[in-house]
């Protein structure tokens, strides 16, 4: 008995673990993505359950929940006017619940035409780069393909334009049919699941050339010159690639801070010369200065971006250091003193000499002027004396009786 009892509790633990797998093999749908399937947005797409024997009813669930039946038909699902709500994950069942197989559904728009723009730094690359007008949602990839311009009806081969990184939406042409032919045609086709569209742009390879800008500009003083800087450069690197042959031109400008207009000087084509000297700077102001550079034997084709800014000041004469001149002027420059020409010292001791004459004469005149003032302050009583006496006589003389 107690061997029955417990291979019975076996069976019934069996059985529920065989039940809890099938439930759980039915739900698992979330995680266990067999196919993925991409629609368009706005558009009718329909699912087809691959799983499903002909004529068996089926269940569709839409993210764990079921779908309504009217959109089922003999196992297939329609989605109509499909909008962004309608991506997840899509699944269909047999009539125990089985998961027969599950679907991911993406929505997205076709492949639209591209923005193009092309870049020829010198006559050896071309550079080619673009962007989507239109973001299409799904999974997206480019070819990118170049060809010459043919006469009339003439078909010319096209040929792979060079992508590093598939991720980047950029190819370079190297060695082009710069001389045999200045146009070409690139093509850039935008490819994902529901299509293919193609941009197709017409070049002018001369119209194009456009140098990078110099580098490594730096601007100098020249000693002894207040009015002068001297200005040296590189040649963009991108253009001494196996450029030899050709030869570039330049444009330098500058002018003072705080200035609006530029001074221009063309470098003529014929010198290789990658520096130049300004001779009328403004003394003592701080310059500004750039240079940009341009295809020599191509006179229409495009100058180059301006290089970065250089700020400079030109020389200026260091202020002369205090020194003590009566050794100096004695031991390199004998001085002879004559009658006309004094030191200042003497001239010192003159004026000294003459303030104090000045004062002894003013001092003398206050003397005489107290001198006479008394004096005649002393007669002045004098004779207010006598007229008195006289008055006080005649006076007496009346009052003796006759």
């Amino acid at each position: 008995m107690p061997g029955l009892v417990s291979c019975l509790g076996n069976l019934i633990v069996t059985g529920f673990i065989i039940l809890f797998c099938e439930l759980v093999t039915s739900e698992i749908w979330t995680n266990e993505v067999s196919d993925v399937q991409f629609g368009g947005l706005g558009s009718r797409v329909t699912l087809t359950c691959g799983g499903s024997h002909t004529g068996s009813p089926v269940e569709w669930r839409f993210n764990g929940s079921s779908v309504p039946p009217w959109q089922t038909h003999e196992g297939l699902l329609t989605l109509l006017n499909t909008t962004h709500s309608m991506e997840g994950n899509y699944s269909c069942h047999d009539e125990q619940g089985t998961l027969l197989q599950s679907i991911k559904l993406r929505l997205g728009h076709p492949p639209h035409f591209v923005s193009v723009s092309c870049r020829v730094p010198n006559h050896m690359k071309i550079s080619c780069s673009w962007e989507q007008t239109k973001r299409t949602n799904l999974p997206t990839s480019y070819r990118a393909s170049y060809s010459q311009k043919g006469q009339g009806r003439k078909q010319i081969p096209s040929e792979p334009c060079e992508q590093k990184d598939t991720g980047v939406n950029e190819c370079t042409i190297t060695d082009p049919p710069f001389w045999s032919s200045s146009k070409i045609l690139v093509n850039i086709t935008e490819i994902n699941p529901l299509g293919s569209n193609s941009t197709i742009i017409q070049i002018d390879l001369r119209e194009l050339l456009k140098p990078d800008p110099p580098e490594d500009v730096q601007v100098s003083q020249v000693e002894g010159e207040p009015t002068q800087l001297l200005v040296q450069w590189n040649c963009p690197p991108s253009w001494l690639v196996g450029m030899s042959a050709f030869s570039l031109t330049y444009l330098l400008r500058y002018r003072p801070i705080g200035s609006n207009y530029w001074s221009k000087v063309d470098i003529e084509s014929d010198t290789e010369s990658t520096s130049l000297i300004i001779t009328d700077a403004l003394i003592g102001h701080l310059h500004q200065i750039q240079i940009r550079a341009q295809d020599a034997l191509i006179n229409h084709s495009q100058w180059s971006e301006w290089s970065h800014m250089v700020e400079a000041k030109p020389w200026t004469e260091p202020p002369k250091e205090p020194t003590e001149e009566p050794d100096y002027i004695l031991q390199s420059y004998p001085v002879r003193t004559t009658d006309k020409s004094t030191d200042s010292s003497s001239n010192h001791n003159g004026n000294v000499g003459l303030l104090v004459l000045l004062g002894l004469f003013a001092a003398i005149m206050v003397a005489v002027l107290l001198t006479i003032i008394t004096l005649l302050w002393v007669r002045q009583r004098k004779q207010d004396n006598v007229k008195k006496q006289e008055l006080t006589s005649m006076l007496k003389m009346k009052s003796i009786p006759i």
